[in-house]
C-alpha cells in the first residue's frame, strides 16, 4: 500500500514539474510577442503602407485606399502590428514549444526533428516573402486593370489586410511541402518511391490547390504551382536523404549493440 501511495505521489510531482515548466515555457513566449508588438505598435502606420505598397503601386492615380470603419484608420494598423509581432516572434515561440517537448525524444528522434523544424520556419517566412515580392505586384496588376473602366477602385483597408494575410498564410503553408513529405516517408505512411511514382497526380493536384488560392488567372496560378512542385521534388530528395541516414543510424546502433553483446 506504500509502495503504491509513493508511485502516486511520484506521479503527482512529476505532472506538477511539467505543468510548471509548460507555465513558464509560455511565459516566456508570451513576454517576447509583448517585446515585439511594442515597435510594431510604434510604426504600424508605416508597415501598413509596406504591406499595401503591392496594390497602391498598381491602382490609378487617382485611385486610393478607403477606411469605411470609423475607428479603423487606428484598428487595422493595430491589427497588423500583431501579425507581425507574432511573425517576427515566432521563431522564438517555436524553440520555447521545443524547449518542452524536447526533454522527452529520444536522441535519435531529436536528429531528425530538428533540421525539419528548422526547415519549416524558415519554409514559411519564405513563403510569406515570395507571396509578397513575386505574387502581388502580378496579382494586384490583373486585379486592378480586369475590372471594368466605369469603375473606380478603391479598397477598403481592413478588406485589404484580411486579404493579404489569408494569402501570406497559404503560401507560408504551401511551401511546407518538402516538411510535410520527409513526414509522411519518415512515419511510414507511404514509401518514397510510391511518391515518386504518383508525381503525374502530386502536380495536378498543386495546379488545383493554386487555382483556389491565386486569382482567375494562368500566370498568378504559375506563380505559386512551379515553386510548390519545385518543393515537393526537393522534398523527395530530402526524404530519400533523411532515409538513408536513418538505416545507417539504425545499423549502427545494431553493430554497437551486437559489439556490446
Amino acid at each position: 500500500m506504500s509502495e503504491e501511495k509513493k508511485d502516486e505521489d511520484l506521479a503527482e510531482g512529476t505532472l506538477m514539474s511539467h505543468l510548471l515548466e509548460l507555465r513558464n515555457r509560455l511565459m516566456k513566449a508570451m513576454i517576447a510577442l509583448f517585446i515585439a508588438f511594442i515597435p510594431a505598435a510604434i510604426y504600424s502606420n508605416e508597415l501598413y503602407d509596406i504591406i499595401a505598397r503591392p496594390l497602391v503601386a498598381k491602382m490609378p492615380k487617382d485611385s486610393s485606399m478607403i477606411a469605411i470603419g470609423v475607428i479603423a484608420p487606428f484598428m487595422v494598423p493595430f491589427k497588423l502590428a500583431l501579425y507581425v509581432a507574432l511573425f517576427a516572434a515566432m521563431p522564438y515561440v517555436i524553440y520555447q514549444i521545443w524547449a518542452f517537448v524536447a526533454p522527452g525524444l529520444y536522441k535519435r528522434e531529436k536528429r531528425f526533428a530538428v533540421p525539419l523544424l528548422l526547415s519549416a520556419v524558415v519554409l514559411f517566412y519564405v513563403g510569406v516573402f515570395f507571396a509578397y515580392f513575386a505574387v502581388f505586384p502580378v496579382m494586384f496588376d490583373y486585379l486592378v486593370h480586369s475590372g471594368p473602366i466605369t469603375v473606380k477602385m478603391q479598397t477598403d483597408i481592413g478588406q485589404y489586410l484580411d486579404f493579404v494575410i489569408t494569402l501570406f498564410f497559404a503560401f507560408g503553408v504551401a511551401f511546407e511541402v518538402p516538411v510535410a513529405v520527409v513526414l509522411l516517408v519518415l512515419t511510414g505512411v507511404v514509401k518514397v518511391e510510391k511518391l515518386g511514382e504518383n508525381r503525374g497526380y502530386v502536380l495536378i493536384g498543386i495546379f488545383v490547390i493554386a487555382a483556389i488560392l491565386t486569382p482567375p488567372d494562368a500566370l498568378s496560378q504559375c506563380i505559386m504551382a512551379i515553386p510548390m512542385y519545385a518543393l515537393y521534388e526537393g522534398g523527395l530528395v530530402m526524404a530519400r536523404i533523411m532515409q538513408k541516414m536513418r538505416r545507417e543510424t539504425a545499423d549502427a546502433a545494431e553493430k554497437e549493440e551486437a559489439n556490446a553483446n
